[in-house]
C-alpha cells in the first residue's frame, strides 16, 4: 500500500492522518531506520535512569511504534503497557518483542481518549520519537496531555520528546539542520516547513521514499502547555544533556512532574 496525501500534500494537516501515513511498507522499514543497537548506544541509560530516579515501576508507553523503548524497559525490569494509534505499528512491536522473548501488553488507542481504553494509573508515561507532534490541533494537544496527567499517580512523571523545531523554523532546514536516525545510509530531512507543517522525507537505500506530516511545536510552547494542564515542574534536556545551546540539540526531552511542590 502506498501513502496517500492527495493532490496537495502540504494541505494535509490533520491529527488522525498519521494512521494512513504508517503504511505496511513504511512500518516494515522502521526498524531499519531506527537501528535498535545504534539507538541504544546513542540514548545510553537516560530514560532508565530518569524513571528509576523518580521511583517508577509501572510505565505506559503511549507511542510504542515498533516497540524499542517498551522492550528495553521490560528488559530492565519495568512493568510496561504499550499503546499506539497505528495497528500496523502494534503488530510490528509485538513481533519484535516476541523475537526477544517478551510478550507485550498492547492497546490500540487514540491518545485524546486514552482513559476510555486504558484503565490503570501509572508511575510514568513516556511519549517518545517525536510522536506528540502528530497532533495538529491545539485542543487535541491539550486533551492528550490532560489524559496523560489523569492517568499518572500523584507523584508520577511524563517524559515527552520533540524535535528541535525552533532551529528548523528559525534557521532554515536547507543549512545544517538535516536530521538522521541511527540506521546506515538512511536520510531523514524536512522537505517543507512553515509555522503549521513540517513535512519530513525518509529516503532508504533501495530508493523507497516515505513522508510524515508533523506539526512543528516550539520548545517553550510545549513547556507552557505542560504547565497549563497541571504539571508542577518541567525539566527540559537537549539530546539527553541538562545544559545545551538552544540551536544545537536535534531533540528536546521534557520530564514533567505531577507531584505538588510547595512554593512553586
Amino acid at each position: 500500500m502506498e501513502q496517500q496525501f492527495g493532490h496537495d500534500p502540504l494541505e494535509v494537516r490533520d491529527t488522525t492522518h498519521y494512521k494512513e501515513e504508517y503504511v505496511e511498507g513504511f512500518v516494515d522499514k522502521w526498524d531499519e531506520l531506527i537501528d535498535w543497537d545504534g539507538r541504544m548506544k546513542s540514548e545510553g541509560s537516560f530514560f532508565i535512569d530518569t524513571l528509576r530516579q523518580h521511583g517508577a515501576k509501572r510505565v505506559l508507553d503511549v507511542a510504542t511504534g515498533t516497540g524499542f523503548h517498551s522492550v528495553r524497559l521490560l528488559e530492565e525490569g519495568f512493568e510496561v503497557v504499550s499503546v499506539d494509534g497505528s495497528a500496523q505499528m502494534l503488530c510490528k512491536a509485538f513481533e519484535n518483542a516476541s523475537r526477544r522473548g517478551h510478550i507485550l501488553r498492547t492497546v490500540l488507542a487514540d491518545w485524546r481518549f486514552l482513559n476510555r481504553d486504558v484503565h490503570t494509573e501509572y508511575d510514568a508515561i513516556i511519549c517518545l520519537g517525536n510522536s506528540f507532534t502528530h497532533l495538529f490541533n491545539e485542543n487535541d494537544r491539550r486533551k492528550t496531555l490532560a489524559e496523560y496527567y489523569a492517568m499518572l499517580k500523584h507523584d508520577g512523571i511524563l517524559i515527552l520528546d520533540q524535535r528541535n523545531y525552533d532551529a528548523i523554523l528559525d534557521q532554515g532546514y536547507s543549512s545544517k539542520h538535516t536530521f538522521y536516525y541511527c540506521g546506515d545510509d538512511i536520510r531523514v530531512e524536512p522537505e517543507h516547513v512553515d509555522d503549521g507543517l513540517a513535512r519530513f522525507r525518509y529516503s532508504f537505500p533501495d530508493d523507497k521514499v516515505y513522508h510524515l506530516n508533523m506539526f512543528p511545536i516550539r520548545k517553550d510552547y510545549t513547556v507552557r502547555l505542560l504547565g497549563e494542564v497541571g504539571f508542577q515542574r518541567v525539566n527540559t534536556y537537549g539530546d539527553f544533556q541538562e545544559t545545551y545551546r538552544e540551536e544545537e540539540p536535534d531533540f528536546y526531552i521534557h520530564v514533567a512532574e505531577k507531584k505538588y511542590i510547595e512554593g512553586e
